[in-house]
């Protein structure tokens, strides 16, 4: 049975005695019972102010969705945003409201999702001000040691992409915070409440504790490995299945033909993945409305799919068979196209390039990441 960093909390309030706590979380803040963290926190310490990142701390806003200043109605206790349209850091004021900041949010391990540059961001801005820094450390959900995909350039930073990171890292939270400190020399006291019982060999569903969505588009632990490559399609003009009871697991459009993609990608052959023909009508987000044609991706082997191949793979098999087919433009002009974003690098944009070749120019970056990251590893 593994046991997450908050079910060990009572062992470490000697970490916040006598000190203002303060505490960046979200809905998986919980432990195994199903108790808050902010519920522990607020009954053990003197919890002086929380920060909320994506989404809300308590999970009530969209995605994307900004955050205001607020009183948590429960505690009683100041909500401040790290999810300002101007701003997502930790402000001076924000600052002196704490000596100690908690983090304890359920990542993916997947490089585009944000909650990794909330907890980093704030580890950083708590070294400059001399703040004590504690992850409250949770599994890597699609295991400690498969990597894939490039390493993002530093070009294309953004918050889908902050930090020189694989696409799939293989670290959790606890030890993308040590590497980050080590590697940025940012000098943090940081503290890392560890797991028990976990290894790096496992995946979610070897841990034996609950899948609580981390968001509303995560809604399941398949979906957060097909996540690793699917989220590129934020970046096209295909819908990655936002406003379907399938989020990254269905992709399509209504310029796609659904039996001729299936058969396509399917004759792929890829490893531990089916793609079954699917029509929907996505309720929000692109092609709201409208009839899509796509494919349904159903994992039939966990441990050998390679989520970020099949991603890739389909981004590419619709791009040469469905010639409406594009990449998104900048939201605001000066800025980079999304797929660059996302991609860490504008090469998804590169004509003619195929599958197999970004897929071969990626292998070395994660060769390099997985053997850089063993020293950081805090788990066996």
């Amino acid at each position: 049975m593994v046991w997450s960093g908050v079910d060990s909390i009572t062992r470490y309030l000697h970490l916040f005695k006598g000190k203002r706590v303060g505490l960046i979380t979200a809905t998986t803040g919980l432990t195994k019972d199903f108790r808050s963290t902010i519920t522990i926190l607020h009954e053990n310490c003197n919890l002086t102010a929380m920060f909320s990142p994506e989404h809300g701390v308590r999970g009530d806003l969209d995605a994307g969705a900004l955050v205001e200043t607020y009183t948590d109605p429960r505690t009683k206790v100041p909500v401040y945003s790290l999810y300002r349209k101007d701003s997502k850091r930790l402000t001076k004021e924000m600052l002196e409201k704490v000596d100690i900041l908690v983090y304890d949010i359920q990542d993916v391990g997947v490089r585009y999702y944000t909650f990794i540059y909330t907890m980093l961001y704030a580890l950083e801005d708590c070294a400059a001000a001399g703040v004590e820094f504690v992850v409250l450390d949770r599994v890597n959900p699609l295991n400690g040691v498969n990597v894939e995909g490039n390493i993002l350039q530093p070009g294309f930073k953004s918050f889908v992409g902050n930090y020189e990171l694989a696409v799939r890292y293989g670290l959790t939270a606890g030890e993308v915070a040590v590497m980050a400190n080590d590697q940025m020399n940012w000098k943090a006291e940081l503290h890392v409440v560890r797991l028990e019982g976990w290894k790096r060999s496992m995946s979610f569903p070897d841990t034996g504790l609950t899948w609580v969505h981390p968001s509303l588009g995560i809604p399941r632990y398949e979906t957060a490995l097909l996540y690793t490559g699917t989220c590129l399609f934020e970046g096209t003009s295909c819908s990655e299945g936002r406003g379907t009871t399938f989020p990254f697991e269905m992709i399509g459009a209504p310029f796609i033909e659904a039996q001729q993609l299936a058969d396509e990608m399917n004759a792929l052959r890829l490893p531990g993945v089916y793609f079954r023909p699917v029509h929907f009508k996505p309720t929000s987000s692109k092609h709201s409305g409208e009839l899509c044609g796509g494919v349904q991706l159903y994992i039939t082997d966990r441990q050998v799919i390679k989520p970020l191949e099949v991603g890739v793979s389909l981004l590419f098999t619709i791009r040469d068979l469905f010639e409406p087919f594009a990449f998104l433009p900048p939201v605001k002009e000066g800025s980079r196209p999304f797929i660059d974003l996302l991609g860490g690098s504008s090469i998804y944009r590169t004509k003619d390039i195929q599958a197999k070749q970004l897929l071969e120019q990626f292998a070395e970056d994660s060769r390099q990441f997985a053997e850089m990251k063993q020293q950081y590893h805090l788990y066996h």
